[in-house]
């Protein structure tokens, strides 16, 4: 089979795509005022469809002002946050060299793209993401008595996500407060939808997933070792060495590392294949990083499967601490462990409810919330960027004029939104400088 297929039918797709757009555009079928018209690459389908049904929701105006301050007070946060880590980033980068620097492809959050965002999930969770967070802006801003002109969806060959335009002369007109409510809507939305997918994974995780055994999970076993030679594969959990029990990544170090090379011991462990515990006893060869070490062959994750199922849980929980537990939440994707299937999926059966549910079905499901989670997350956070023309952008310039108004008493409301517009311009650039700075500076020293 040719392993360039899936990028030639995604070139062909994208030349269709492109031959579409001309054609479109040839026959006067694209414009500005028109129903069709183009964003960059994409395309935006525009309706006036679905106006009344923002205003219904809209009308309840003094519920979804608390929304809409609650949202402020929110996306605030979240870019003190978002700056926090770029800034720890670009110091972190000084250190790091040109093969450890981040790729271009991992800044860019879209499926397919980033390569730690799977193709499937990645969009279906965009897609929802963008949807819910453009509809949060429509209904915020009917509460606020600021026009809705069009919604609409946003395609680059399938569709990517979803738009509501905003009436850009009532939004000006409208005081500070009342369009910064509009503004954090689409952030309040995304974190809103994190807590939600969250939430939902825990509670099915928790009522329905156990692991095998409480050991490391196998990774992999390399061939020709003594871990090979006994049949131990990748899915298999080792839960003791000898007489010493292996529940957690420290303790299997331990135990290899108080072996020595040609010494018989016992492996314990629970055989995927067979479904049932094994004991067999294992000649050890020479470790080839330290001779005076006994080698097994296998490569372990560095989370063990109740650890992988505490996470998924609750990750504030883990015993290695809140931070670093949702820290271990976040980077599951890196460490080959989300989605979780193949190798990871068979470390847990089902229990409760799910128990005769096909465990690959179940999967699909539970790593359906979990990337729905993650990517709104992402949204959230992003948005929140102090950057044009993200919401943290539009958020930031009056942020700054209010600000300046509590300064400069004297000044004229043109004068202080022509200062938040400078300050937020200002902002955009040194938010682009520090993402930049993470990919170039490393790659200069």
């Amino acid at each position: 089979m040719d392993p360039y297929f899936g990028y030639e039918i995604a070139i062909a797709l994208i030349g269709l795509y492109g031959l579409i757009l001309y054609l479109l555009y040839r026959a006067g079928r694209i414009g500005p005022e028109r129903s069709l018209s183009l964003f960059g690459p994409a395309l935006m389908t525009k309706t006036q469809r679905g106006r009344s049904l923002l205003d219904r929701w809209g009308r309840f105006s003094r519920f979804w002002s608390v929304i809409g301050d609650l949202g402020v007070t929110l996306a605030a946060i979240a870019m003190a946050v978002i700056v926090a880590l770029l800034i720890l980033g670009a110091i972190t980068s000084l250190r790091l060299s040109p093969s450890q620097a981040p790729t271009p492809q991992e800044a860019l959050g879209l499926p397919g793209i980033n390569p730690i965002i799977p193709l499937g999930y990645g969009i279906v969770a965009l897609v929802v993401g963008i949807v819910l967070h453009e509809l949060m802006h429509g209904v915020i801003a009917r509460s606020q008595k600021i026009g809705v002109k069009s919604l609409g969806i946003l395609w680059f060959v399938i569709p990517i996500g979803a738009f509501v335009e905003q009436d850009d002369a009532e939004m000006q007109a409208a005081s500070r407060r009342r369009r910064d409510r509009v503004a954090a809507a689409g952030v309040l939305a995304n974190f809103a939808l994190t807590v939600v997918f969250f939430v939902a994974l825990s509670g099915l995780i928790a009522s329905s997933v156990a692991p095998n055994a409480n050991g490391v999970g196998i990774a992999y076993v390399e061939s020709g070792t003594p871990a090979a030679n006994v049949s131990l594969a990748a899915g298999d959990i080792i839960t003791a060495i000898g007489t010493a029990p292996t529940p957690t990544t420290n303790l299997f170090d331990a135990a290899l590392a108080n072996s020595t090379p040609h010494e018989t011991v016992t492996v314990t462990y629970y055989s995927a294949s067979l479904g049932h515990s094994v004991t067999t006893s294992v000649v050890l060869a020479t470790n080839p990083n330290n001779s005076s070490r006994g080698f097994l062959g296998v490569a372990v994750y560095a989370l063990t499967p109740s650890e992988i199922r505490g996470i998924l849980i609750w990750p504030p929980g883990s015993d290695a601490g809140p931070v670093t537990g949702t820290l271990d939440w976040l980077v599951l994707p890196l460490a080959g462990i989300e989605p979780v299937s193949g190798t990871p999926a068979s470390y847990f059966h089902l229990t409760g409810v799910m128990a005769h549910v096909s465990p690959s079905a179940f999967w699909i499901g539970a790593n359906l919330l979990y990337w729905l989670a993650w990517m709104n997350l992402l949204l959230g956070l992003s948005n929140a960027l102090p950057l044009f023309p993200l919401d943290g952008g539009l958020l930031f310039r009056d942020f700054a004029a209010s600000l300046a108004a509590r300064v400069k008493r004297g000044w004229t409301a043109a004068h202080l939104d022509e200062f938040g517009g400078r300050a937020a311009a200002v902002s955009s650039v040194l938010v682009l400088l520090l993402l930049l700075w993470q990919f170039i500076v490393p790659r200069l020293l």
